[in-house]
């Protein structure tokens, strides 16, 4: 995948197809799609009955004939035909005629770190069967640090942490290139699959992860780890009835802790990968954290615990891809440019 600014200008739709939220942000017009990446099939028929929010409730409610899936996996289309037609009911009839009536439109798609080449050609496939012509492909590294604002143009180190649903995402930038990167298979899900497992071991309650958001809130508000209790409403394990128990977020905190070390370890290969002027300016400047899962309890901590730098979270952070990937195709970054030495 190759950056190019010029490239891009052409472009008037911008896609992020992340595992937990389809984004789509429009030329002149803004975010227009902000869905979650979710759609429920009739199995008898293959019929669509619904997609995003609507098909999100219908997760773990469903009779036998209806089946929710998820055409999109670490931020890449699994399943080209169901996202086509996701993507086809998500976006306004009135931005699929118009894209019908110009038959050069471009789209411009981001895609997570290295991703593989048939994953490349998924997400093309899926935006040329929806009308587009030309499909440019943008690092999600590049496209977030774009969308929360950092310099990534300049001969200045910055540091971003992209926190997905399937995995995390990191990368050192400079002069608008990646310099670094890892990526590991730990995000929001493997935080919430540690929690729900504690939950089931320590309290024999069987909690869904649409239930864990109480728990989130209560993690978020006791960042210093101080211990708070909070309920919890669930099933029993042994006698299947409903259920309400006091569970510490310090104890939740300590389980989550090991998924959150896989990240540690990912910051310091990349670290390690960098030159030393990078990783000095990163000192000053610090770490920025940006991703749907970026407020995963107790990783910001983490990361100030381990490295030492500040670490600051986007002001938007689930929105930063698409913003960035818009804010490139709409012109609003400028690459450095060097005059010419004079002669003579």
């Amino acid at each position: 995948m190759t950056l190019s600014l010029a490239q891009l200008s052409r472009c008037t739709i911008a896609v992020d197809l992340g595992a937990s939220r389809t984004r789509v942000y429009a030329r002149d017009t803004g975010l227009i799609v902000d869905e979650p990446s979710i759609a429920a099939v009739n199995t008898r028929t293959g019929s669509l009955i619904a997609v995003g929010a609507l098909a999100e409730g219908m997760a773990g409610r469903t009779p036998a004939h209806i089946r929710v899936v998820r055409p999109v996996s670490g931020g890449t289309v699994v399943d080209v035909d169901m996202a086509q037609r996701m993507l086809r009911h998500l976006i306004s009839d009135k931005l699929r005629r118009a894209w019908r009536r110009r038959p050069l439109l471009r789209a411009a798609v981001c895609l997570p770190h290295d991703a593989e080449p048939i994953a490349q050609r998924a997400a093309v496939e899926t935006l040329t069967g929806l009308g587009a012509r030309r499909v440019e492909l943008v690092d999600t590294l590049v496209a977030a640090a774009v969308g929360c604002g950092l310099p990534v143009e300049l001969p200045e180190a910055t540091m971003i942490i992209v926190c997905g649903a399937a995995s995390t995402q990191v990368a050192v930038l400079s002069l608008g290139s990646i310099v670094a990167a890892e990526k590991v298979q730990v995000g929001g899900d493997a935080i919430d699959y540690a929690i729900v497992q504690h939950l089931r071991s320590e309290h024999e309650l069987m909690l869904p992860t649409q239930g864990l958001y109480p728990l989130h809130m209560a993690l978020r508000a006791d960042r210093m780890g101080g211990g708070t209790e909070t309920e919890v409403r669930g099933r029993d394990v042994a006698t299947g009835l409903s259920r309400t128990v006091l569970v510490s977020t310090a104890h939740v905190r300590e389980a989550v802790r090991t998924p959150l070390t896989v990240v540690l370890d990912a910051i310091g290969r990349v670290l390690r990968d960098c030159p030393p002027d990078l990783v000095a300016d990163l000192g000053t400047r610090g770490v920025m954290l940006a991703g749907g899962s970026a407020l995963m309890p107790g990783l910001d901590t983490m990361i100030e615990d381990a490295t030492g730098m500040t670490v600051h979270i986007a002001a938007n952070p689930d929105h930063c891809s698409v913003l960035g990937l818009g804010a490139m195709m709409e012109g609003k970054v400028k690459p450095m440019v060097l005059d010419p030495l004079a002669t003579g």
